[in-house]
This record gives structure tokens, sequence and C-alpha cells, in this order.
């Protein structure tokens, strides 16, 4: 069984940076609970666990995928605070790294292992894509509106509906991690 203290170890560096304990510990409460929902017995297995299952992306697993999108969206607020003359909106960095170590929570409940050494969606994930079920994930332990938008809206079923900046800005690094893995996967991407 994974613990509260197993996930503040796998991302405690990135915890570190929420100061509001209230907040990181929902975060933390989240995972354990999609851990437990989804039958993730031990972090090797999260470790193990693929980000996707529209192509291959080995040997990236979902909790790199969760930290590369977390340190991008964090990169991408940096930019723009630290090189536009004036901000046109506010970027809650503590709310924003909430919403990206949750973004794909809902996948601990729509993939599954296949018994045979790979994965496949699960029933869970047949009837709720990811965002759906996440969201629904952090609704259960008290997370606010603006983290439930931030994993409800990163992905398709946030198209054309009303977005947080942070919720912005974790699509984009989402997109960013992935684009390039599918492009070589299906022999798009051009390399030297």
């Amino acid at each position: 069984m994974i613990t509260h203290q197993d996930i503040e170890k796998l991302f405690g560096e990135l915890l570190s940076r929420i100061k509001d304990k209230n907040l990181a510990r929902k975060v933390v409460d989240t995972w354990v609970l999609g851990c437990s929902r989804g039958h993730w017995e031990t972090i090797e297995a999260l470790k193990k666990m693929p980000f996707t299952l529209l192509v291959d992306t080995h040997p990236i697993g979902f909790v790199e995928h969760t930290i590369a999108v977390t340190a991008g969206a964090i990169g991408l607020a940096r930019a723009q605070m630290e090189n536009y003359s004036k901000m046109p909106y506010e970027i809650d960095f503590e709310s924003l790294i909430a919403g990206a170590l949750l973004h794909d929570i809902g996948k601990l409940l729509e993939y599954e292992p296949d018994g045979i050494g790979g994965y496949r969606q699960s029933y869970n994930g047949k009837c709720a894509r990811h965002p759906i079920s996440g969201a629904i994930l952090a609704s259960e332990v008290g997370l606010s509106d603006k983290i439930i938008n931030m994993i409800a809206c990163h992905a398709e079923e946030g198209r054309g509906r009303p977005q947080r900046i942070e919720t912005v800005l974790i699509h984009q690094a989402d997109f960013a991690t992935f684009n390039p893995l599918a492009m070589a996967a299906n022999g798009k991407l051009i390399a030297d």
C-alpha cells in the first residue's frame, strides 16, 4: 500500500515549494486516494506505469512525466514573469505546482496492468477519461475549484472551456512533453 510518506518522498522537492501545508497535504491525500482506488500498491509499480497508452513512450513513465510537466509549467510561468514588462495576470505558483502534480492523477484509475507485462485501459477509464476521474478525486479530498479546473481542463475536455492561467501553463507543458515522444514513435520527429 502506498502511504502519505511514500508520496511525500517521491515528490518532496516539489511539494516543499507549496508553503500552504493544507494544500500540500491535500495533494498528497489525492495521490494516496488515487493509488488506493486504482490498486497501485508500490512506488515501483507507479514508476513503471506508462503516462500514456496512445503511443510507446518507453522508458518515460507516469512519475517522470508528472515531474517534467510540473517543472515545465513552472518554467513557462517564470519565463513570463521574468520577461514581460508588466504581467497581464497573476500566476499562483503554489496552485500551479499542486495542479501540475495532479493533472494526470485520474490515470491511476484509467490504467491498469494487463496481467501479461503491459497495461490497458481499465473499466473506469472506459467510463471516464482521467481529467474527469482526477477532478472527482480532487473534489473528494476537498481541493478548491481552481485546482479542479487545472485537472479537468488540462486536456481535450478543457477545449473551449474557461481556464485559469495555471491550467493553460499545465496544458502547454503537458503537450510539450507528450508531442515529441508521440512524433518520435510515429517517425515524424526530425532528428539530425
